[in-house]
């Protein structure tokens, strides 16, 4: 098993599991991760056998309310892959990402209808802090 940052020449790999959880052409997803360059936004890979079976889209930000964190945009395990302790090694490899980086904390944000993601995040010790509302435009 490696974790490592995914590189733009990848992209192809990325977007392969990303698709299972973000309904976006390939061109799209291609254009939003050039767009988030300007943040800062780092994609890490957990592989397996050469293949890819967790991604993390990350930034490091700080905010009033978090101070300075990661907050991870991202997080998809390959559905045939769950279950195998992948979404852990990833979650411990950002958490000392993070500490690298001084951060505070490790947030994200996760829809409604995601109850087994919410159930692994409060396992590894996340809490729910708020809500989050969207007007659309």
């Amino acid at each position: 098993m490696q974790i490592r940052e995914i590189t733009l020449k990848e992209l192809d790999i990325a977007y392969e599991l990303v698709k299972e959880l973000r309904e976006l052409s390939y061109d799209a997803f291609e254009d939003l991760i050039y767009e988030m360059r300007h943040r800062d936004y780092k994609m890490f890979g957990l592989f397996e056998e050469r293949q890819l079976q967790t991604y993390a889209g990350v930034v490091v930000q700080t905010n009033l309310y978090h101070k300075k964190h990661l907050y991870i945009d991202d997080l998809i395990t390959k559905t045939s892959s769950r279950s195998r302790g992948y979404g852990k090694e990833m979650l411990e490899y950002l958490k000392d990402y993070a500490i690298m980086f001084q951060c505070q904390s490790l947030v994200l944000s996760s829809g409604f209808a995601r109850e087994s993601a919410h159930s692994f995040y409060e396992k590894h010790g996340f809490d729910k802090k708020s809500f989050l509302f969207v007007k659309p435009l």
